[in-house]
């Protein structure tokens, strides 16, 4: 029976130095704030359309422009996710 030749491995042409390092981790503020962030726009907008009749929460001053205080704190903690890895 012949013998089977062993061939050697190919070394791989990318050298260590030239491997993508590990990702770092997320800074620990990330997650807690982007969490706040979208529940207090949530809740800003729920709390003007709760009380938009009778009390005026949250900023009677504001109006309907309460909405667009809400949407911006969603939007922030939603921007916040392009860093979360």
């Amino acid at each position: 029976m012949p013998e089977k030749s062993e061939k050697p491995r190919k070394k791989s042409d990318a050298s260590e130095s030239s491997l993508p390092h590990k990702a770092s981790a997320n800074p620990r503020w990330l997650v807690p704030t982007m969490l706040t962030l979208m529940v207090a726009g949530l809740a800003w907008i729920v709390t003007y359309y709760l009380t938009s009749q009778g009390l005026g929460l949250p900023v009677p001053a504001l109006g309907n422009w309460n909405l667009l205080v809400g949407f911006a704190l969603i939007i922030a903690g939603f921007s916040l996710t392009t860093r979360w890895k």
